[in-house]
């Protein structure tokens, strides 16, 4: 297992030479769309690189995958399911508010052993905040243990994507009593849960460089977090909705509350 100390030291080592100098200084030409609407930049695509090189050094055997490099080859993502030690990066997860030169970004890693995810960190450049967690040992920040409290009736969170099969609208959570507010950012999403700034985030999509890192991190500070029909979270899973929260009443109420029939979603 590589040290998470060190980790954090390369990720912050990281935003600060590539990513942040790039921050609201971005040329036209250092920025383009790599599918309608989706932005990649060329600090994405450094940062993507620095971590590759220096990660694979510190675990000697693993493979990378990148968002960046599984847009440029989309069969690299059938790593999550045959590499037997993986690395999984979103370099700068929110760059269509980096780009704009908007507060709202964050890097993301986690480290995945035989289809488990074993640790993972967050880190929020601007804000300096950093939370990480290892399988077994606790989600932590700043040399603190992290643990969820229970969240309140009128707890806040994140709703991300159209409303997939079987789902209704995040409409329904605040029809329910409950308030949504979308950072751009799953890692600041994650970033806000641990730190007890949120209680829930959902999502409909579940590719594994927006959510390794911060289902693990859910989990060992206290936790509820899987997919939305109750199965254990597993990185080589793309297309499933992952819901975390800040204990089992929240995520079970969240749940139920977009699963619910269209005549019963607004009741708490």
């Amino acid at each position: 297992m590589p040290d998470p100390e060190t980790v954090a030291r390369l990720i912050r080592e990281t935003a600060q030479s590539v990513i942040l100098p790039r921050f609201g200084t971005l040329k036209r030409e250092e920025m383009r769309e790599k599918a309608p609407g989706d932005l990649v930049t060329i600090a994405d695509l450094e940062a993507e690189r620095m971590l590759t090189a220096r990660l694979s050094e510190m675990a000697p055997g693993s493979a990378v995958l990148g968002e960046e490099g599984v847009a440029e080859d989309p069969t690299r993502l059938r790593l999550t399911s045959t590499c037997d030690n993986l690395w999984i990066i979103d370099p700068v997860d929110g760059t269509a508010n980096f780009a704009r030169g908007q507060p709202g970004f964050s890097v993301i890693v986690a480290y995945v052993e035989r289809g488990r995810t074993r640790a993972g960190w967050i880190l929020d450049p601007l804000g300096d905040r950093l939370v990480w967690a290892r399988a077994g040992d606790g989600a932590w920040s700043g040399g603190r243990r992290l643990r969820l409290a229970p969240a309140p009736a009128d707890a806040i969170g994140s709703a991300y994507g159209r409303a997939a099969a079987g789902m209704r609208s995040a409409n329904a959570i605040e029809q329910a009593g409950m308030r949504t507010r979308n950072l751009g950012s799953s890692g600041l999403e994650y970033i806000a849960l641990a730190l007890g700034e949120a209680h829930f985030a959902l999502h409909t999509r579940s590719l594994p460089w927006d959510h390794a890192a911060g289902m693990l991190i859910a989990t060992e500070a206290g936790g509820r977090a899987a997919f939305l029909d109750g199965t254990r979270y597993d990185p080589g899973i793309h297309d499933r909705a992952p819901l975390a929260a800040s204990d089992a009443t929240c995520w079970a109420r969240v749940r139920d509350v977009v699963t619910a029939p269209a005549h019963d979603a607004a009741t708490p």
